[in-house]
């Protein structure tokens, strides 16, 4: 099918980027010594992640059970579950290990560490357990030199639970725009995970593995010395807030949003969109950057960039493409809205944060260089 012919709104994938992007990121970690688990929640797309795998990944990172379920389903059994368990999801958990899946759970308080070992425990099972490190104060996670760390590792430990390694998230690096602050964080990440992993082993505790990573700190890491994986997930499509952080061009986003003009507002310079924020998401994450994308950026339907514009509204099922304030031919171009975009005409939106925006779609149309796509399906649920 030619991009002229899928009905709007519609997720595309640009197939020559999202190859682009798993070879760089694959590369890196080659050169750096490192296995790496790419985080499938960005994409949720068993055709994606073959991709992935075929490149060298090992493993899969997920942030639901579903997707655990559904990829188990399509054949990859190496899967850590990158959220702390809580115990009514054990029961799921404890099926997709008696199907053979090798499942990693995550932990990081004492409370679900020894509920964890009860059910175990209760069910005649050995779970893999990891440890989640806070080496950044973004999210959750035991920081390397707190007494919890080691209470947790012994509960775990002393019950028959393996503890297979601890794994940490730089999500603050989304907050940084520069290589040397991002380097700075990939090193600190680095440290703080490795270190937890020592006072572990230091207490009696094996910890085979170490795990890092966001896509930023990934991609800027220098030294991964005492680390055994890195995780990333957001770099098979990239975003604009990626592109803020520094870490991507525009032209290497391999995700946009296919949307057709629908009407006009020329008193106000605006050309309506078929694709709101049902299609474009919520997510506003480039309004604390240094760059404000409104809701997209928007390109022509062969991918080529419109500066100077923007998607600077959106209701449910309509988005507003206008000029972007900040252009000095702001009124110029929003004289000629209507002639600049008539009725009819396809446009491609390039979204804030990948992730958000393919949840809104049950497929990707994935599109091969001579214009030519065909559907991925994609899955929700947890």
């Amino acid at each position: 099918m030619k991009l002229e012919q899928i009905e709007t709104p519609a997720a595309l994938i640009d197939v020559a980027r999202m190859q682009k992007n798993i070879a760089r990121m694959q590369g890196r970690m080659n050169e750096l010594g490192v296995a790496f688990r790419p985080h499938v929640k960005t994409t949720k797309c068993i055709d994606v992640v073959r991709a992935q795998i075929a490149a060298g990944a090992r493993g899969i990172t997920v942030s639901t059970l579903k997707e655990a379920e559904a990829f188990f389903a399509a054949g990859v059994d190496d899967i850590l579950y990158a959220v702390s368990m809580v115990p009514s999801k054990l029961p799921r958990a404890l099926a997709l290990r008696r199907q053979g899946c090798d499942l990693k759970l995550v932990v990081d308080n004492p409370t679900a560490a020894a509920a964890l070992a009860a059910f175990g425990d209760q069910h005649g099972e050995t779970f893999e357990v990891w440890i989640e490190v806070d080496t950044d104060g973004h999210r959750s996670g035991i920081q390397a030199e707190q007494q919890t760390l080691l209470d947790v590792g012994r509960i775990l430990h002393e019950n028959g639970v393996k503890v297979g390694g601890v794994m940490t998230h730089a999500g603050s690096s989304y907050e940084l725009n520069t290589p040397e602050a991002l380097a700075a964080l990939a090193e600190q990440e680095r440290a703080g995970c490795v270190r937890a992993a020592e006072r572990l082993r230091e207490a009696g505790i094996a910890c085979p593995a170490v795990s890092v990573g966001s896509t930023p700190t990934a991609l800027a890491a220098r030294n991964l010395e005492g680390v055994t994986e890195v995780r990333a997930g957001v770099y098979v499509l990239f975003d604009l807030v990626m592109h803020n952080v520094g870490v991507c061009t525009l032209d290497d986003i391999a995700l946009s949003v296919l949307a057709t003009v629908i009407g006009h507002q020329e008193d106000k310079g605006w050309a309506i969109l078929d694709a709101g924020w049902m299609a474009l998401s919520r997510d506003r994450g480039t309004s604390r950057q240094s760059h404000d994308f409104g809701y997209g950026q928007p390109c022509l339907l062969n991918g080529t960039l419109l500066p100077g514009y923007v998607v600077s509204g959106a209701n449910q099922e309509h988005g507003i493409l206008a000029a972007a304030q900040a252009d000095p031919q702001a009124d110029a171009q929003s004289a000629d809205i209507a002639q600049r975009f008539p009725i009819g005409m396809k446009l491609r939106i390039l979204p804030n944060h990948a992730c958000a925006t393919g949840a809104q779609f049950p497929e990707y149309h994935a599109v091969a260089p001579d214009g030519s796509s065909v559907e991925w399906q994609r899955f929700y649920g947890w």
